[in-house]
Formats: structure tokens, sequence, C-alpha cells
């Protein structure tokens, strides 16, 4: 299998592909030196892919500095994705719901390549929020998301990705915790990432077990301890997971 994917590998679709994937997990614009570093090329090898990426719309170049940085356009081409824009068409509505009736943002997150990639948002209608933007990337066990969606995930998969995933953050999440979970159907816990903030998130799934998404509030944990009370934010956000799935057609089993 390998010959056979080499004998027909493309060499500058490979570079644009690499070239795309190293800009999307960095937020800095990059100059081409820094690009053909951090994907092991030499600049003048992909001086023509970059020209041929920003002609397309994919990159955008800085002006003064010449650092390239990643276009919003594969970000529209995921949400024009069938299975994507559905679950965006069901969820939007039912979102903006919950994000008005708690004041506070929420987001929609699925497993995309061993880790949590967020695919709709919605923002809070009030001043002062937490947003995540969409096509943001996060690990997944540090992330009540994440967990949550593992222990839903099939065994074969959970297996394969908590050995995949083998670091100190696997020390505090085992299989075990994973399926507590997913009989306790939802999470609420203090972030991992962000001192202060507290996440609640509940599944939005389908009846053989396999999950679609997670649908998640994170706020500051001050703010949920003044203006929500722990039960009504698990019930909003459960509730409104659920409206999702039948929406789709879908229940957890």
């Amino acid at each position: 299998m390998a010959e056979k994917i080499a004998k027909y590998a493309v060499p500058a679709l490979d570079k644009g592909l690499d070239i795309l994937e190293f800009l999307a997990g960095d937020r800095l614009p990059r100059s081409q030196a820094d690009i053909a570093a951090g994907i092991g090329k030499t600049p003048n090898e992909i001086y023509r892919v970059l020209i041929g990426l920003e002609a397309r719309g994919y990159l955008v170049r800085d002006e003064i500095s010449g650092k390239y940085r990643s276009s919003l356009k594969l970000l529209g081409l995921g949400r024009s994705l069938a299975p994507v824009a559905l679950l965006r068409q069901a969820a939007l509505p039912l979102m903006e719901d919950l994000a008005s009736r708690l004041g506070q943002s929420c987001h929609l997150s699925m497993i995309h390549q061993n880790q949590l990639m967020v695919v709709v948002q919605v923002p809070s209608p009030g001043a002062v929020s937490l947003s995540i933007a969409e096509g943001t990337h996060f690990p997944l066990l540090p992330t009540a998301s994440g967990r949550l969606l593992l222990g839903y995930s099939p065994e074969t998969q959970r297996r394969e990705l908590l050995a995949s995933l083998a670091d100190a953050d696997q020390q505090c999440v085992t299989e075990r915790s994973l399926l507590a979970l997913r009989e306790q159907g939802y999470e609420l816990s203090q972030s991992r990432l962000t001192e202060g903030v507290s996440d609640c998130a509940a599944i939005v799934g389908a009846p053989d077990g396999q999950v679609v998404a997670a649908l998640a509030v994170s706020c500051l944990t001050s703010v949920m301890d003044k203006r929500l009370e722990r039960s009504e934010l698990v019930a909003a956000v459960t509730e409104a997971a659920q409206a999702i799935s039948a929406r789709l057609g879908l229940s957890v089993s």
C-alpha cells in the first residue's frame, strides 16, 4: 500500500497540504523561511506553491512584512461539507436560544485527527463572555467535551485514542472514568486549560451510541457561582443537546 501511495504521490500537492496544515496550527503569520523550516523544505522548494495558494485565496500575505497566514477559505469549505452543514443548520437556532437564556456563549465540537475541533460557535448576547473561535483545535483529554466524546466513542476507537494520547494528561483520565461520564451523560468541571473557567458539556449523539458532537458552555467560574445555578446550567445544556439530536433524528442511547 505504501509503495502504491508513493507511486502516485504529487510533490506539489503534498507541499501545499503541508503548508496549509502547518499554518492552520499556528495563529502567527509566518515568513517563507519559517514555513519552509516548519515543513522540512527549503524556501526555494515552496516558493511557487506559496504563490499558488495565495492566488487561490487559501493564504493571505501581509503587504509590509511579506508573511503568510491562513485565510478563512478552508473554514468556508468545511462548513459546506454535508455532515457539518447539516449539523450547523440543526444546531444554530437552538444554540442561539441557549446563549440568550444563559447569557453565555456556547460551542459545538467534534473529534478531528485525535483532537477536539470547534465546528459551531454562538456568541453571548452579553457584554462580557468567553468566546472560542470556530476551527480552533484543543487536546482531547484536558477538555470536558473531549473527555465526554471519548466516553461515548466505540470501545475500539476509545482505546486506540487513549493509547495514542499517552501523556501527562492521561494519568488523570482512565477508561473507567470516561465510561462513568457516559453513564452520567454530561460533564461539569473546572477547565484544565484555563484557570477560573468552568465547562459544562453534553452529547449530541445517535441511537447506536456513535457520537456526533459535544455541546458545551464555557464560562467564568465566578460568574457561574453568582448568576447561574449549576443544576440550571447542566439542565439547559443537556436539554439543548437533546433537542439538537432530535432535530437530526438522533438521540443518545
